[in-house]
């Protein structure tokens, strides 16, 4: 059995838009997070622009040094690819047609009845004497070959591509290959409303003897943090669940759920378990909440209309908000997300529904009314809760915070959870 820790792993980018800034790498991270699940971990991270001469002799010194090396990028038909030129140099063979390279893209063409062109047929064109990896969902394959002792996998840059091509086929091949057989455990689950210190806190209260065979790991994903255990050998594997079940009981309501779940579909699943339509009113969100719930197989079954009244006519003439109200009040104000809520719910036929408006800024606040301010209204015709924070952060922050607690309380609402979610009085307003 390898020790999986003691192997050494590379990853080598390329790409002009990289090392120019207009596209921002976050297909390393997913391989870095990848890995760590057979208990690797990346030593050293390149990113090189698209030269031939450039990329092969970076592929030679890394792989001299390294194990394993991932290559990302520069499989493509355009003349800017040059990952499999460059792997060619150097390990010192030619470039040849792939027969299953081949065979691929032309069935990737029939499929969509598409003609295959000269430039796609570049991407058939691969280093003598090494394999192709499938990819699943693209044109261009991967291929995997040795140089220097080194394992190289080649692997595509769009990040949907890669996802398949390492989760289904390279992650399975490197298991196999290096006879990693006691691989990491990582275990996420999602939080919202309560911050790292403050769950560390809770931890170190309520659960000081945590095991340090377990870690724990933090991960801001804004609005919501991930919660991550990670464990490296069977005896913790077998304890985790036990100290998962603790940390989560303690945490109560403010989990979302298990693994990258999101709140809208952890709504969406209540909403169907109880055969509910929810509806929301947004002012300053401009429709973050029903983007965020329609972003989700299913929501057709829960969600039928949404409102976005930015201005106070639309308030009025949509949802019937009545220009009495905005005047006395101001839009920013608890008697005018009552009405929202009201005449959305009306509007739509809704069971539940959620209603906000507030001030994102960075302009726009006042003394009584400052920029970071926000009234919630939720519930149903015969229920309407209102609260009144103060978040005083960077506008597209306000408004995926604001957008989340809404989708949080109306499903804490359908759930009837009590006490309410800590932040109801940790960013409680003071008007």
């Amino acid at each position: 059995m390898t020790n999986s820790t003691k192997l050494n792993v590379e990853l080598l980018l390329t790409g002009n838009e990289l090392m120019s800034g207009d596209v921002i790498d976050s297909n390393s991270a997913f391989i870095a997070q990848e890995l760590g699940s057979l208990g690797l971990e990346v030593t050293r991270r390149v990113t090189v622009k698209d030269d031939l001469v450039m990329l092969s002799e970076e592929i030679s010194h890394q792989s001299k040094r390294a194990d394993i090396l991932i290559i990302n990028g520069g499989l493509g038909p355009t003349v800017d690819d040059m990952t499999a030129a460059a792997l060619a140099m150097a390990a010192n063979v030619e470039i040849e047609q792939h027969p299953d390279a081949m065979a691929h893209l032309l069935d990737w063409c029939q499929r969509r009845n598409y003609e295959l062109n000269e430039p796609n047929k570049k991407q058939a064109m691969l280093p003598k004497g090494c394999d192709v990896v499938l990819n699943e969902t693209g044109s261009a394959v991967g291929f995997t070959m040795n140089i220097h002792g080194c394992q190289v996998y080649t692997t595509p840059g769009v990040p949907s591509e890669l996802k398949h091509m390492l989760t289904n086929q390279i992650l399975t091949h490197i298991q196999h290959k290096f006879s990693i057989q006691d691989t990491t455990h990582v275990s996420r689950f999602q939080v919202f409303g309560l911050g790292e210190s403050t769950i560390q806190a809770i931890v170190n209260e309520h659960l000081s003897d945590w095991p340090d065979t377990i870690e724990l790991g933090y991960r801001a994903a804004m609005p919501n943090l991930e919660i991550k255990l990670t464990t490296h050998h069977q005896q913790a594997h077998d304890e985790k669940p036990t100290w998962h079940k603790k940390l989560t009981d303690i945490l109560g309501a403010h989990v979302i759920g298990e693994g990258k779940i999101s709140m809208a579909k952890s709504l969406i699943d209540v909403l169907n378990t109880q055969q509910k339509k929810v509806t929301f009113a947004e002012s300053c969100t401009g429709g973050l909440m029903s983007s965020f719930v329609t972003s989700e197989s299913g929501s057709s079954n829960v969600f039928e209309a949404g409102f976005v009244t930015y201005s106070n006519a639309m308030k009025t003439k949509l949802i019937d908000v009545p220009p009495a109200t905005l005047a006395e009040h101001g839009a920013v104000s608890e008697a005018v997300v009552k009405a929202m809520l009201i005449g959305a719910l009306n509007k739509s036929g809704a069971d539940v529904g959620v209603a906000v408006s507030g001030i994102a800024g960075p302009n726009g606040g006042s003394d009584d009314k400052p920029v970071g301010l926000v009234w919630i209204a939720w519930g149903d015709t015969k229920d309407v809760r209102t609260a009144a924070l103060y978040l005083p952060l960077g506008r597209r922050y306000f408004q995926q915070y604001v957008a989340t607690a809404g989708l949080d309380l109306i499903k804490r609402h359908l759930l009837e959870i009590q006490p309410p979610p800590q932040y109801l009085d940790t960013r409680k307003a003071t008007i």
